[in-house]
């Protein structure tokens, strides 16, 4: 039995405290492997029991072994996510006389210097918190870390998917050099389509035995579709919340949005009608989202009205409904977002779309159909990090003070990113002083300082870009913070924000220090936020599907008649733009050409590039269809894309989008668009759409 590979103090308290007969499938499989030192991916759906099937091999080898100092990382991509972990995970540790710590960005500095003083046993924490431990004078890191043995990635897809991966990967690959040994390295994923893959992601430069554990999904991929999904279509905000007003009263409903700005437009109009409503977003104070999230967790009949801060394995408590506003960008997040339901036994997962417009119902038909094909995005990491290279380097000798110019390569053991094509950045860095070199040496240069500097380089534990936002108070109490833009545009009479669901006055803005100062208003506020830019947008494989719809293939969910009505209005609408044999070219009375390619937004910005000369210049790149010269014939076309799918070319990268890079300053300016372009290309995508046929129509 496998319960008693366990240490015995362990066992004890799976019996007897948690009342546990057996292990889960997943923990069971997992014993063996983890005690044994194996890397490993643990594949389940949300709640599938993953945390612990990591968790308490780890902490029997550690009883066993006797593992001394802080020996156990539990990284987590969402600071609530650890925080919603801790009580549960010190539970554990406590059973074999361990201790658990978490560590942050809100820990307090006197928790912190407790933690530096008494080393855990476990430490929670982030990828950003391990780089500033690592580069703090206040850290001694080699003895801190002197004791690590395995490291947890929980919701590691989530960190794949973007630099916030390549940072932590080699984030790992210093600590395994700083330690001397390697780490075992344990990932958590629900979603996922392609498990090989990213465990040989995470595995980094480890050469540990490595496995996929997956009892409850055997291929590793999502299981054929199963639960009570619905697809409506409401038309406005307002209808929204009259329909979930009236559904499923007496129940705990989640529901999600696209956009902080659809969060707190929903959640203002549902207190309108007398709905408990809760909301939770990135730019509500942290102390306003833990009081929604734990009064949702305490209530019964309500609501909260979230962006995907709570998609991920924060306790809400017993949920009954998800309710999705438009749609997600991808089945994972879908995946996600309906596993948060259909816990308790004898219920199903459930999930009502209501579609705010045309465009949206067709995105939400063409995502359900993916779902209902059983398919699900792989996780990729987003190719040729330079940027992250040169954030590394600048942290590293801020760990170090000072590195050989011919040894800094050794400390990340040949992780790819490293390798000879980081010398040029290395040059970039010298020359134009953020390292300074003497003596065989490079060390912090001036213009790091300068750049960097401010905190004593926070900036630099920190991949992503913050959008530049002021902080709003009632009084000393914060409430969130919002958009710049909303506290300078001109308007008549007093100005109001919507911020936490509810109408604020501002009474007094703080411009140098970034704040404003409001008050309880009536009425109906504003709320505005600067949204991502550059690189976003629909999939290939989401907007073919989409295509698929128009074609009529129905999505295998219940659809309302309002929204078979809808639907069957935007297929007539579009007839013209799709055919079951290509895509389509249509020329109408304006002169304006346009390619129906649905290829996707990075497919069609590659197709921009390559075909330069028959396309139309300076277009904005949209997901379905491209923008031809005027003048273009038949035979012109038939020139241009003659072997085009042959000679692909990157995307064209428009300077400004390097803002949004971090440390792209860092960068010689042609590495930093060169980066930029291979993330916004789709080269398989672009050659798909080039060997379809396609067909002119002339309206």
């Amino acid at each position: 039995m496998t319960l008693t590979r366990l240490h015995p103090t362990l066992v004890h308290h799976v019996v007897n405290t948690l009342g546990w007969p057996a292990l889960r499938p997943l923990q069971e499989a997992a014993t063996g492997p983890l005690m044994e030192g194996a890397d490993a991916l643990l594949l389940a759906p949300t709640a599938g029991g993953k945390t612990e099937a990591a968790m308490f091999p780890l902490l029997s080898r550690m009883a066993t072994a006797n593992w001394s100092g802080t020996a156990i990382l539990y990284v987590c991509p969402l600071k609530a996510l650890l925080n919603n972990l801790l009580p549960r995970l010190e539970r554990y540790a406590e059973w074999i006389g361990r201790r658990v710590a978490l560590w942050h960005g809100d820990v307090s500095g006197p928790a912190r210097k407790r933690i530096l003083t008494n080393r855990p046993d476990v430490l929670l924490t982030t990828p950003e918190s391990l780089e500033a431990m690592l580069v703090s004078v206040n850290v001694d890191h080699r003895q801190f870390f002197s004791g690590l043995q395995a490291i947890v990635v929980d919701e590691v897809h989530a960190f794949a998917g973007d630099d916030r991966g390549w940072h932590l990967l080699a984030v790992l690959e210093r600590l395994t050099r700083l330690i001397g040994r390697p780490i075992q390295r344990v990932g958590l994923s629900a979603t996922v389509g392609n498990p090989a893959e990213l465990l040989a992601w995470l595995q980094g430069t480890s050469t540990r035995p490595s496995l996929v554990i997956a009892p409850d999904l055997p291929s590793g991929a999502p299981t054929a579709p199963s639960g009570d999904i619905q697809l409506d279509y409401v038309g406005s905000v307002a209808n929204a919340a009259k329909v979930i007003a009236a559904l499923h009263q007496g129940e705990k409903r989640l529901v999600f949005c696209d956009s902080r700005q659809l969060v707190e437009e929903l959640g203002h109009s549902l207190r309108a009608l007398g709905i408990t409503t809760f909301l939770s977003h990135a730019s509500l104070s942290v102390d306003e989202r833990r009081r929604s999230e734990a009064a949702f967790a305490e209530a019964r009949d309500c609501v909260i009205v979230s962006t995907s801060t709570l998609e991920l394995g924060i306790d809400v408590g017993d949920l009954d409904r998800v309710i999705q506003i438009n749609a997600p960008d991808t089945v994972a997040s879908f995946l996600q977002r309906l596993g948060r339901t259909g816990r308790r036994a004898g219920t199903l997962r459930n999930c009502l779309f209501l579609a705010l417009t045309e465009d949206a119902l067709l995105r939400a038909a063409g995502l359900l159909t993916l779902w209902g094909r059983g398919w699900v995005e792989p996780v990729t990491a987003p190719p040729e990090p330079r940027h992250i290279v040169a954030q590394q380097l600048l942290a590293l000798c801020l760990q170090e003070h000072r590195v050989g110019d011919k040894l800094w390569r050794d400390w990340w053991n040949g992780l790819g990113p490293f390798g000879g094509a980081a010398d040029p950045i290395v040059r970039h860095l010298v020359t134009h002083g953020f390292l300074d070199e003497d003596s065989g040496m490079l060390f912090i240069g001036p213009e790091a300082e300068r750049r960097f500097g401010r905190r004593h380089f926070m900036e630099m534990t920190s991949v992503f870009t913050a959008v530049p936002e002021f902080t709003v108070l009632s009084g000393r109490k914060e409430v969130g913070r919002t958009d710049p833009a909303l506290l300078t545009e001109e308007i008549e009479g007093p100005r109001l924000l919507l911020l936490g669901g509810r109408t604020w006055q501002v009474t007094y803005i703080d411009w140098r220090r970034r704040r404003c100062f409001v008050e309880p208003a009536d009425g109906r506020g504003k709320a505005r936020w600067n949204s991502a830019s550059g690189l976003s947008g629909l999939s290939f494989e989401l907007t073919r599907a989409m295509r698929a719809v128009l074609l009529g293939e129905d999505p295998p969910v219940h659809l309302t008649q309002r929204a078979r009505d809808r639907l069957s209005a935007v297929r007539e609408g579009a007839s013209e733009t799709v055919h079951p044999d290509g895509t389509v070219i249509i020329r109408d009375p304006s002169g304006e050409i346009r390619w129906w390619t649905w290829g996707g937004f990075r497919a069609n910005a590659t197709l921009v590039s390559t075909l330069a000369g028959a396309v139309s210049p300076g277009q904005r790149v949209e997901e379905d269809s491209l923008r031809l010269r005027e003048d273009l014939t038949p035979e012109m076309w038939k020139r241009a894309v003659t072997g085009a799918a042959d000679r692909l070319a990157l995307p064209e990268v428009d300077r400004k989008a390097l803002n949004g890079l971090k440390f792209s300053v860092a960068l010689p300016e042609r590495l930093a668009e060169a980066t930029l372009a291979a993330r916004l290309a789709d080269l398989d995508g672009a050659a798909a759409v080039l060997h379809d046929p396609a067909r002119w129509t002339v309206l």
